[in-house]
């Protein structure tokens, strides 16, 4: 996994509430267990219209923001199922990081596990980090995850929260099976102690 210390990005506005994990990936495009090749089908029902040509008028397809590595969303994102597949589409497109003043449980859980620092704002917070976006490429946000903060273009600073391991993992790269193999030696020395023991 890749290690997150900080980003520097335009800021893509999402002014949505409630942004389901199907609004993300839709459920066509869970067939595949692949974690590349689904950033194309990000926002799929959204960035495209029915005869397949892109729809200009949806955020990540205007100009400042194709290439977005931050997402400054509306409250509650990422509610609806489970699915995995949804940090993985945001992952291959290019967003890093998902800035809102709340998101749904499991889906915050799985954006640590795919390298992806989702951030709890305030809305006083969030109102400036939008007020931010949307002035395009004329403003970029810088995120540092060593000292939890997000920078705006003219010198503001916004104060995060995180839990501490959450905060290692992703500084180190580590997703479960990199904090497995952490502990490689240990396992290693379990294993050969387990060597030619009798079991009843």
């Amino acid at each position: 996994m890749q290690p997150f210390t900080t980003l520097t990005s335009t800021p893509a506005p999402l002014k949505v509430i409630n942004v389901d994990t199907d609004m993300i990936i839709p459920k066509q495009y869970l067939k595949t267990i692949k974690r590349t090749g689904l950033g194309t089908a990000l926002f799929s029902e959204m960035r495209y219209k029915d005869d397949g040509s892109e729809n200009p008028d949806f955020v990540l397809n205007q100009p400042a923001y194709r290439k977005s590595e931050i997402l400054v969303a509306g409250d509650n994102f990422g509610c609806g199922s489970s699915r995995e597949h949804a940090p993985w589409a945001l992952l291959d497109f290019g967003i890093r990081c998902v800035i809102s003043t709340s998101f749904a449980d499991i889906f915050y859980n799985n954006c640590f596990k795919n390298g992806i620092l989702p951030i709890v704002v305030s809305q006083e917070d969030l109102d400036k980090l939008f007020d931010d976006a949307d002035r395009g490429a004329n403003a970029t946000l810088t995120v540092d995850l060593v000292n939890q903060s997000i920078k705006g273009p003219d010198g503001g600073e916004v104060r995060f929260e995180i839990d501490p391991f959450r905060k290692h993992c992703l500084l180190n790269g580590l997703d479960d099976i990199g904090l497995t193999m952490e502990k490689s030696s240990k396992i290693d020395a379990y294993e050969e102690k387990l060597k030619g023991r009798a079991w009843a």
